[in-house]
């Protein structure tokens, strides 16, 4: 019987049809995430920026990949092309070729390939370091080592070290697969002690290892220079110090050279077939390595630096000095003693007066629930945690405000549908500030722009909040001229109208999904069907994602550190969101490192965020970004133009930063010095506001920043640092200025302040020109002997006062919480003012925190009243000379037009309770002084009294908060609306 072949299985059509389909979806898939990207960029006007990432990563990518594929499949094909034809292999590499065979096209071919792909994909992540080679600029300063431009270190060396670094894995992977291949296919033949090599393998593998140590010694040569930006074996945290100079790099040179030699040996084994040269050369260069670059630099600094390293390190301490003050902009640094007087005198302040009107006494980190109650209006608007300080010109006096924006909070939704969420709540309301330097009659903030519709001193601008900090993942808005506003625009009582103002959308604020494609795109982009079958999605809408400020600043600039404070001002009739951009290196010879994200850390910013890359030795505020809050458009500004690091990325995306100039003036006043950059400057003079080598050495005058004493912690918990505050005031005689400022003490654990750093953070008025001064740090060296009190000292001369203390306990009668506002210090005086509001809070679920009193310090004097006018006052001998901002805020008298005051009565009434209390114990004190027990008893049943009234009125203060989410009726009085509104 004839036997018949097996006949093939075709594949089953249904198979290959999914497989296909399966394809085709996957790549959409992929296509889609590249395409949404395109329209994000293009919208907003910086589609150059993607397209020249993808470029630049494309060109890199192919570089990397013909770079080791080429070189390797070339090795492998001229290992195998050269092999012996009539080698006698052994047994076992007989089985190994039976095995290969098979493969070994494929696999000459796809190994190359693979390792290709991930050569590619390693050189592609590195784009930018070949983009700024490529636009390298000079930065006018040379090193003090090998006298090279600083540029040289930034630009060049680190696209020279990623070069050879990739030449030398290159290299290596090319001799192992020559190698490899020259074994299995009898080239190289090892039988017992008989090591055979064919010429053609020899020539191959010694040329091979030739520019090998060729590559090697590029590295090493490039070595030293990289060894001025990392830690010496010394004393030093970044430099070369006198081990290196001496010993290291003088050693680096000769191993370089040694192994250029051994390239040399291992030509002339090529040539003449002689291995022992070669091998002789390699020993050589390994015991050179342990020689001179190991145990040669470790006798020298054992030896010779380490008995007397103040005189041989004091050269090069001193250059790491000098060069870690001029990448951190420290150097120009204005440096002045200051007596700091701690007497008290009448009149004192007469000199400040300005400074002392200005005195911020609202804590933005404690209102942020007295907004919310006050302003919210509606439970699906909130604030931020942090509020932020800024200063407008109200009446022609420029003033220190706290703001905040009202913005979307999705959470207090009563009905959480994908159309709400959507479609109809898609923006935030409006602005609110209040008066940095007055209370209301109640302690809550006394507004100067507020309400919905939103009105005040801050006059018209538009008030819609598509972008910022908090804002759904993604919105749609928009719609067809004429059609009736699905967007909810702000709510509004049935007094002032009927049902709540409805807008759309009218700006160009994110891509159109005017086509089926954009759709699907975005459909899949979010994963919801709803972006196709939503007839509330049409040809004119738009859709706003990514609309966190500092994220759209990100994308459009990605070469920026970006301060954590994005903060916002009411600039030309618009509310935008200013975010500073810094622009870093790590490559800054002899500059010491920080890490941003450590070094940044305190008790308003706990978490920054940052990734572990972020150690870095030079910064600058080189680009001043600005987001509007209701079109999300995106404009950097060059602000640090002498950069040279800017100038490179300008070039490298040449249109997309706008020249200083264009900055309006209304928004140049607005502009101030980025928190993040002051906290690395004050960390970096923590250290290196010492130049002296030997005092620099010896650690003896090393500062820090004082923790918070307003954190409560427990356990071994340390405290995070005291953070930076926005002051307007006067510095070392200059005019008062919008300021930013922090305090020193020693590093040894001492409450005593050593130094006043502050910087002018005012950038310019209105006229648009840059003030001379801005930018300016100033440190004030204040008088060791005299142990001026630091924050943690003068926080606890506060808790613990007698008169102060009495009062406390008081107030923390019944239900009520006793909060510490922020600790400010200020140079006012001739000495350093401590004031520190002090809020209550009951323990209602509705109660926010309250102003209530004024705590004040100069030198050991302590005063405790209602107001900072009364307190000063008190503090200086009856007369400050100075009146503070709360001087014309009547305490016992509500203000009109300010919402949550129902019965002001109230307070004063809780005043006097409280006075009598002291009053009584004060009595009772001196009754017990003077053996009086009948008179200490009578003091008894009166302060007894006086604190059951003061519990029953706090009561009744905290009934009359205003609720979360209260109705309209609450709100303060608002023009009537009887029109649906639309944006202009």
């Amino acid at each position: 019987m004839p036997m018949t072949a097996p006949s093939r299985r075709r594949p089953s059509p249904l198979l290959a049809t999914v497989l296909v389909v399966g394809a085709i979806i996957a790549a959409f898939v992929v296509f889609s995430g590249f395409y949404a990207d395109i329209l994000w960029f293009d919208q907003l006007g910086f589609l150059q920026v993607l397209q020249t990432r993808w470029l630049s990563m494309l060109v890199m990518f192919v570089l990397g990949f013909l770079g080791m594929a080429v070189p390797l499949a070339l090795s492998v094909q001229i290992a195998f092309r050269s092999r012996p034809v009539y080698a006698q292999l052994s047994s076992q590499l007989d089985r190994y070729q039976e095995l290969v065979e098979p493969l070994r096209r494929v696999g000459m071919w796809a190994i190359p390939a693979v390792l290709g792909l991930f050569a590619g994909i390693a050189s592609a992540s590195q784009w930018e370091t070949a983009q700024l080679w490529l636009h390298r600029k000079p930065f006018g300063e040379t090193d003090p080592q090998f006298g090279f431009d600083i540029g040289f270190y930034v630009f060049e060396l680190p696209f020279y070290q990623q070069v050879v670094g990739f030449a030398l894995a290159v290299l290596f992977i090319c001799l192992v697969a020559s190698l490899a291949t020259s074994y299995l296919y009898g080239a190289i033949r090892i039988t017992g002690r008989e090591f055979r090599i064919s010429r053609s393998a020899r020539i191959q593998l010694a040329v091979i290892a030739a520019l090998y140590m060729l590559a090697l010694g590029a590295s090493i040569w490039l070595g030293q220079y990289a060894s001025l930006a990392q830690p010496s074996q010394g004393f030093l945290a970044a430099g070369a110090g006198y081990t290196e100079v001496n010993a290291s790099i003088p050693g680096a040179q000769i191993m370089a050279g040694i192994a250029a030699l051994v390239a040399v040996f291992f030509i002339v084994t090529a040539v003449i077939g002689r291995w022992r040269i070669a091998i002789v050369g390699t020993a050589l260069l390994v015991a050179s390595s342990l020689v001179v670059g190991v145990a040669y630099p470790a006798i020298v600094q054992r030896f010779q630096v380490d008995p007397s390293p103040v005189t041989f390190e004091a050269e090069y301490i001193q250059r790491n000095i000098d060069a870690t003050r001029a990448a951190w902009g420290v150097d120009e640094m204005i440096e002045t003693p200051s007596a700091a007087s701690t007497d008290a005198e009448p009149g004192a302040l007469r000199a400040d007066a300005e400074t002392t009107a200005n005195i911020r006494i609202i804590d933005p980190a404690l209102v942020t629930d007295a907004f919310a109650n006050l302003q919210e209006y509606r439970p699906y608007y909130g604030f931020g945690d942090q509020l932020d300080v800024d200063r407008y010109q109200i009446d022609g006096e420029t003033t220190d405000t706290v703001i905040a924006v009202r913005e979307l909070d999705l959470s207090g939704l009563d009905e959480d549908s994908w159309y709400n969420r959507h479609i109809r709540y898609t923006h935030g309301y409006g602005v609110v500030a209040a008066y940095g330097n007055q209370r209301g009659p109640e302690g809550q903030p006394v507004f100067l722009q507020a309400g919905i519709p939103t009105s005040g001193a801050l006059g018209e601008y538009e008030p819609r909040v598509y972008f910022g900090e908090s804002t759904p993942d993604y919105s749609i808005v928009g719609g067809p001229e004429g059609a009736d506003p699905i967007e909810l625009d702000y709510p509004r009582s049935t007094e002032e109208g009927s049902g709540n103002a409805m807008t759309t959308f009218s700006g160009d604020g994110g891509p159109k999904l005017d086509s089926i494609l954009n759709r699907l795109v975005y459909a899949i982009k979010f994963q919801s069907e709803q972006i196709i079958l939503s007839d509330a999605v049409n040809d004119d809408s738009q859709i706003l994602y990514d609309r966190h400020p500092r994220e759209r600043v990100a994308e459009v600039a990605p070469y920026l550190t970006l301060d954590t404070d994005t903060y916002p001002a009411v600039v030309d009739d618009r509310l935008v969101w200013i975010v500073d951009g810094m622009t870093t290196s790590s490559s800054f010879p002899y500059s010491s490192h920080r890490s941003v994200a450590q070094t940044i850390v305190d008790s308003t910013n706990p978490n920054p965020g940052f990734t572990p890359g972020d150690v870095v030795n030079y910064m600058r505020n080189s680009v001043k970004g600005v987001v509007d809050a209701y079109d999300g458009s995106v404009t950097l500004y060059a602000w640090d133009t002498e950069d040279p690091i800017l100038q490179a990325w300008q070039e490298i995306y040449p249109g997309t930063i706008r020249p200083m100039s264009e900055m309006s003036g209304d928004l140049m006043s607005h502009v101030r010095y980025p928190a993040d950059l002051f906290k690395l400057q004050r960390n970096i003079l923590g250290d290196y506001h010492v130049t002296s080598p030997a005092t620099f050495f010896s650690g003896e005058d090393q500062w820090t920043t004082p923790a918070d004493p307003t954190v409560q912690t427990t356990g071994q918990t340390t405290p995070p640092p005291q953070p930076p505050y926005y002051l307007t005031m006067s510095v070392n005689g200059q005019d008062p200025a919008f300021t930013l400022y922090s305090t020193f003490i020693p590093r040894d654990g001492r409450e005593v302040l050593y130094g006043y750093l502050s910087v002018n953070a005012d950038a310019g008025s209105t006229d648009g020109e840059v003030a001379d001064t801005y930018g300016q740090l100033t440190l004030q060296m204040l008088p060791k002997e005299d142990s001026i009190p630091g924050p943690g000292q003068v926080q606890n001369n506060f808790d613990t006062d007698n008169e102060v203390s009495l009062q406390l306990n008081i107030l923390q009668e019944g239900s009520t919480e006793v909060i510490n506002g922020n600790l400010l210090t200020l140079p006012v005086g001739g000495g350093l003012l401590y004031v520190q509001p002090v809020y209550l809070r009951s323990t209602g679920a509705t109660s926010f925190p309250v102003l209530r009193k004024i705590l004040v310090a100069f030198g050991d004097e302590i005063a405790f009243e209602d107001t900072l006018d009364e307190a000063l006052d008190s503090l200086f001998g009856g007369d400050s000379g100075a009146d503070a901002g709360d001087s014309d805020v009547d305490p016992s008298t509500p203000e009109p037009d300010q919402p949550g005051d129902p019965d002001a009565g109230l307070q004063a009434q809780l005043d006097a309770a409280l006075q009598e209390a002291v009053t009584a114990i004060q009595e009772q004190q001196a009754a017990y002084a003077s053996g009086d027990l009948v008179a200490a008893a009578e003091a008894q049943v009166r302060l007894n009294a006086a604190v059951q009234r003061a519990v029953d009125l706090s009561a009744q203060i905290e009934g009359t908060a205003v609720p979360e989410g209260a109705p309209e009726q609450s709100a303060p009085p608002q023009e009537p609306a009887t029109t649906e509104t639309t944006a202009p």
